[in-house]
């Protein structure tokens, strides 16, 4: 994980676990709006945050998985 916007996914898809626990259990009302009003910016930050990350590669369609190599879509066609 070398970058913050991996980091930042894996802590928001986190948070948003433990809010969906903690909605069925018996939290005071006050403390689940109080994370709901949190988590909302936060998964607005999270997208933002991706999409404009500076992440390339060179890596295409054609290359398929990287850990399961097959035949190129070209080759495929034949």
């Amino acid at each position: 994980m070398k970058n913050f916007a991996i980091k930042l996914v894996w802590f928001t898809t986190i948070y948003v676990f433990v809010f969906a626990g903690l909605c069925q259990t018996n939290v005071a009302l006050p403390v689940i709006m109080t994370l709901y009003c949190v988590g909302i910016p936060l998964i607005l930050f999270m997208v933002y945050t991706v999409l404009h990350d500076d992440y390339t590669t060179t890596k295409t369609f054609k290359d398929w998985y990287g850990d399961h190599p097959m035949e190129t879509l070209e080759e495929d066609e034949n």
